[in-house]
């Protein structure tokens, strides 16, 4: 089977979030292919971290302290900017074409087979399949450990199969609340899922309904929980911290096990992004508290440092063919909230001209709400991906802001009618969803 055809079945089995719930979330589903391929996600110790907002920037930051360690690493996250390569990296390159189609087309035979003999009820869905081939292609790498980012929720999200040394729970805020329930409550409830009995589970406070959830969730299965507030600087005037606007920050903090100072300079731009350093950091503790070889505070300040997580407020410098540009994934309120904070930080008072494409099932009006007030002016756009908002439905959305929206369609116009429009001053800012933000960079050429 050809990379393209491999690439095509796997699409061809509908996006990760379009399957029905009981097709997605069954683990027992998920442990038959498994076991039918001798357990490949035995063969490797993991860090599985879930949450709705940081996930993705903790587990890079995650993967590249163990790298910069000497640690063979594994790092699978979803979804992708550009190409379904992007979800399964070993020490920062991603799958080969040719290892995924040979890996797919193992994965595949194994599945139809078990629906041949009624094993399985049905064929796995897009993300099983998806898992299982990072499973597949980590324990054929014999990677030395494997950091894994959940898909969605947490207790029947098909990574949770695996018995991880540490788990890692990022920010809870509303996102998928027709798969995970309405309340911050209901879906931290999912998101504790991947907490193990006396295992070992890193956070940070935050809301008290998630708070709540997790303070029980922990006491109930006589797990340790770890707070890495004390690697979250203060970001009051005249604190430890440095900031360059846009640029990331800088910013002094010992480390409690290993018992000396580390100076943090992380790439990652806005103060959410603290957080999610902090997580790294103290997940990277907890596994040299555990033995793990070769993590030390050289090893944690060089990681911090080469990690690099596209699509994340990366910023496009001017060109004679464009002003300067911002891509940016947020995706639900909280990430709005997050670009908001970092916009207002780099841009004070300079114009912004806003890309945004979002989809259907998202809270466009909220986010609309948090960010177009920023705005000189809004395109709305559709990303290609069947669960896009159209142009007029984000119109619709969006008519409470009484912000001025030009509707385009197709991104490339839309990415050309902004610059089009932008004085030399002005910045623009793709977001709204990773889909179009994917979307923009093939058109600006940049590679993820």
């Amino acid at each position: 089977m050809s990379y393209e055809t491999a690439v095509a079945s796997m699409f061809a089995l509908g996006h990760e979030l379009a399957q029905t719930p009981s097709h997605k979330f069954d683990l027992a589903h998920m442990r038959v292919l498994l076991r039918a391929m001798n357990h490949p996600e035995r063969m490797f110790p993991s860090v599985l971290i879930a949450g709705t907002n940081g996930k993705g920037s903790t587990a890079a930051t995650m993967a590249a302290i163990l790298r910069a360690s000497g640690l063979k690493t594994g790092l699978y996250t979803s979804p992708h900017l550009m190409r379904i390569n992007e979800r399964i990296r070993i020490n920062g390159e991603e799958i080969g074409d040719d290892a995924f189609a040979g890996l797919h087309g193992e994965v595949d035979r194994v599945a139809e087979e078990l629906v041949e003999r009624a094993e399985l009820p049905w064929h796995p869905s897009f993300f099983e399949m998806m898992t299982a081939i990072a499973f597949a292609h980590f324990a054929r790498e014999r990677v030395d450990i494997a950091v894994l980012e959940v898909g969605m929720g947490g207790r029947l999200d098909a990574t949770n199969v695996v018995e991880p040394l540490v788990s890692v729970i990022t920010d809870i805020s509303l996102d998928h609340q027709k798969f995970l329930g309405n309340t911050v409550g209901e879906i931290a409830r999912e998101k504790v899922g991947i907490i193990r009995p006396r295992g070992v589970v890193v956070t940070l406070p935050q809301q008290p309904e998630a708070n709540d959830v997790i303070g029980n969730t922990i006491l109930d299965l006589g797990a340790r929980g770890v707070s890495a507030v004390q690697y979250v600087p203060p970001v009051s005037p005249g604190s430890a911290e440095y900031r360059v606007p846009g640029s990331g920050s800088r910013y002094r903090y010992p480390l409690e096990v290993l018992g000396t100072q580390i100076l943090v300079e992380t790439p990652l731009v806005g103060r959410h992004q603290l957080r999610n350093v902090a997580l790294a950091v103290t997940a990277a503790e907890e596994l040299a508290r555990k033995g793990l070889r070769g993590i030390t505070a050289e090893s944690i300040e060089h990681g911090i440092r080469e990690t690099h997580w596209p699509g994340r407020f990366q910023v496009m410098p001017a060109r004679a063919s464009w002003p300067e540009i911002v891509l940016d994934v947020a995706h639900n309120p909280a990430g709005a909230w997050a670009l908001r904070s970092a916009l207002s930080e780099r841009y004070d008072d300079r114009p912004l001209i806003f890309v945004f494409g979002a989809m259907r099932d998202k809270a466009i009006s909220e986010m609309a709400e948090i960010l177009f007030p920023l705005a000189q002016g809004v395109i709305a756009t559709r990303p290609e991906n069947p669960r896009s908002a159209s142009p007029e439905e984000i119109q619709a959305a969006a008519s409470r802001t009484g912000a001025e929206i030009a509707l385009i369609a197709d991104v490339g116009p839309a990415l050309e009618r902004a610059c089009a429009a932008a004085a030399p001053e002005t910045a623009i800012v793709v977001t709204g969803s990773i889909y179009l933000v994917g979307e923009a960079m093939r058109h600006l050429g940049v590679r993820a």
